[in-house]
């Protein structure tokens, strides 16, 4: 099952996994993006309930807290050692 979704969701998982520099890796960093990823989309799913029908504007914090969301659990789920130490910039 997991590598039938990292096949679906290769585009976003190359940006984060390609390269040969040296990294850095803590099993904390993955913990920590998964919680981010959460926060982020508990976020985007408040927003849209509170402000919902009162202005067109409350669309943009949404979707941007939802996609911030979504590509944490990708990277976070799915992701190697690399695509996780390169989200927190470590090298």
């Amino acid at each position: 099952m997991k590598q039938l979704l990292r096949k679906i969701f290769f585009p976003i998982l190359t940006v984060f996994e390609s390269g040969e520099e040296e990294f850095v890796y803590k099993s904390t960093h993955r913990t920590i993006l998964l919680f981010l990823g959460f926060m982020f989309s508990g976020m985007s799913i408040m927003v849209y309930y509170v402000a919902q029908g009162k202005d067109p504007g409350y669309y943009l914090p949404v979707i941007i807290f939802g996609v911030i969301g979504f590509v944490s659990f990708i990277i976070g789920f799915l992701g190697t050692d690399r695509a996780v130490s390169k989200i927190w910039g470590t090298r």
